[in-house]
């Protein structure tokens, strides 16, 4: 069993010139893929359990707000390592470091794990700037055969946080803007959804599972087949879903009320809804 870690106090933050690399080549198009999985997840643990979870040995933040409804470009938790393992606050859209603006980061919240390698907005990222991104849970919708849309939350059945695998980028809007100025951005690779969520949607966030996170995160392991190695699908029961309230259909909606179930269904944590 793995030995709690004391708590780790806010340390002076990392320079985000150290976790840029300078950009090689001619630059190349936007390839996001933010269809791929429906842009809603919820990430509300404290700032000291997501430490203790990930074994983070630095942490960058000033503070952690919960959200039950994060969307793209909103501020999000995310776990790096340097030289050690790092907490820090990035912008969930990931933009490129050859982007003129910023705003291409709403389209490029996610990244197919089939051809994250190879992709020109991505290769460089996952061969060296991967993350972890905490969450409890996802939103997906179901099209109903009557018509209209169902949200439901699609967590771990045993409650614990999802890591989910990310690649992030340091954007700078000038070769002379000052560090202050530079935005740090992620990513969430997605793959195939397993039999337990794919009725709901067909795609879903690839998760990395704790014995992996090292090697996950380690920036000298760089070659594209032993990382997508790393990359395994979700185990049969690992996840849990439920309907829940339209009301996260809208971002300025946010508390625990949007991940508690439907109580009109009569449907609670544990309970996966028949949806043929």
């Amino acid at each position: 069993m793995t030995p709690v870690m004391p708590t780790v106090r806010a340390t002076k933050p990392t320079s985000l010139a150290s976790l840029a690399r300078p950009a090689r080549g001619a630059p190349y198009g936007p390839e996001g893929d933010a269809g791929a999985m429906c842009g809603r997840y919820s990430t509300a643990r404290g700032r000291q359990e997501i430490i203790d979870a990930f074994d983070v040995e630095r942490d960058t933040t000033d503070a952690l707000e919960p959200d039950y409804n994060v969307a793209p470009t909103k501020p999000v938790p995310m776990i790096l390592t340097r030289d050690v393992r790092e907490l820090h606050v990035a912008r969930w859209g990931l933009v490129p470091s050859w982007a003129k603006d910023p705003a291409i980061g709403s389209r490029m919240i996610n990244a197919r794990v089939e051809t994250v390698h190879e992709k020109p907005a991505f290769r460089r990222a996952f061969a060296r700037r991967r993350c972890l991104l905490p969450a409890d849970g996802y939103y997906e919708w179901y099209t109903r055969e009557e018509g209209g849309k169902q949200p439901f939350f699609i967590r771990p059945s045993d409650g614990s946080m999802l890591a989910m695998a990310g690649l992030y980028e340091v954007w700078r809007p000038s070769k002379e803007a000052p560090e202050e100025e530079w935005l740090l951005s992620c990513t969430v690779i997605t793959t195939e959804a397993s039999d337990d969520v794919g009725r709901i949607h067909e795609r879903m966030p690839m998760l990395v599972e704790p014995e992996r996170f090292g090697a996950w995160l380690d920036p000298e392991l760089t070659a594209p087949e032993e990382v997508r190695s790393l990359l395994v699908p979700a185990a049969a029961g690992r996840l849990e879903a439920y309907p829940v309230s339209t009301a996260v259909n809208k971002v300025r909606n946010n508390g625990p009320e949007l991940v508690k179930p439907l109580p009109d269904l009569g449907i609670s944590p544990g309970e996966t809804p028949t949806l043929f």
